[in-house]
């Protein structure tokens, strides 16, 4: 397997396991834990995992003076947008508040464009008009029920912080350290934020049936440490915007998850808001490849090319 291969499969895998977050959170909440609690543990079980697959691998934990102040970065950025994200869930259905993360890549690509000093064409501008259509679909519907503003900037920040990441893991000095290394102190900065969140809080709260922590387990092997451990592989192989088309798996898991174990609803309306999304997303991140695929497309038909060029000789003055 070719390196551009690997990483588009790593990039799926991220963006899927990404999206079983409710999968394994939505439970937790019901018996009662919070989610600063759901995310203390779930870093907290990830990070030994990781710790044991640096051992194994034979690979030590020291890292580049230099490199400790963008760890520590990245790991609160991860944070911010892991309780952002799980805040959502208590003011909106998990499949909706994960399609509306998906709005990720269309940040991704501005901050791309800033950072890159591109203007954005207007493609991307198309786009994003229909993203925020999209958005509106979701947002307001016929029977005069809205989402939750909160839910909605929830989500957004998260979104943003997640976009953050994904461009600076490429353009800092952590593109040459291991992907493993770089999950492993991302995450156990991570936990900090949480940490002091409990501490000048309620405090932890612990789950009331043993069979909970199964979810706590699986939330931190795999939305969290398969995830990002793929997520930053992928980034290095591929870049960071193939990386982000790839996070349209997310919100198709977790949408599939909210209907088929939780019994949420899709209305038509919020599955054409869904779907703009997911395709106003994707045209604005494939760029150049969209007319190379026009292209390809054309020279399908030589006949009818060939055809137009003759109609346009005809009328050629010359």
């Amino acid at each position: 397997m070719n390196a551009k291969a690997k990483g588009y499969v790593l990039g799926a895998v991220a963006a899927a396991t990404y999206g079983m977050n409710p999968l394994f959170a939505l439970p937790l909440y019901g018996a009662g834990m919070d989610p600063d609690s759901v995310l203390f543990f779930r870093y907290l079980f990830a990070i030994p995992l990781l710790g044991v697959m640096l051992r194994v691998r034979g690979r030590g934990f020291g890292v580049p003076r230099g490199t400790w102040p963008v760890l520590i970065a990245m790991g609160l950025l991860v944070a911010f947008s892991s309780l952002g994200l799980f805040l959502s869930y208590n003011y909106m259905d998990a499949g909706i508040a994960s399609t509306l993360l998906f709005v990720y890549p269309v940040m991704v690509a501005l901050i791309m464009a800033v950072v890159c000093r591109e203007r954005p064409t207007v493609r991307t501008l198309l786009c994003i008009g229909a993203v925020s259509a999209g958005i509106g679909l979701l947002y307001d519907g016929g029977d005069g029920t809205t989402l939750s503003l909160v839910g909605v900037l929830l989500v957004f920040a998260s979104s943003l912080s997640y976009a953050v990441y994904i461009v600076a893991v490429n353009r800092t000095a952590l593109r040459d350290m291991a992907t493993l290394k770089v999950t492993f102190y991302v995450l156990l900065f991570g936990l900090v934020l949480f940490v002091v969140r409990l501490w000048t809080g309620d405090g932890v709260r612990m789950p009331d049936r043993w069979y909970l922590w199964g979810n706590l387990l699986a939330l931190a092997v795999f939305p969290t440490a398969v995830s990002f451990l793929c997520t930053t592989g992928a980034i290095r192989y591929i870049g960071s915007t193939p990386t982000a088309i790839l996070g349209a798996l997310e919100p198709v898991t977790a949408v599939f998850f909210g209907i088929v174990v939780f019994g949420e609803t899709l209305t038509l309306r919020e599955g054409i808001g869904l779907a703009t999304i997911v395709a106003a997303v994707t045209g604005v991140i494939a760029g150049d490849r969209m007319t190379v695929w026009l292209i390809r497309l054309r020279k399908l038909f030589p006949r009818l090319s060939a055809g137009k060029r003759k109609a346009g000789d005809e009328c050629d003055p010359k």
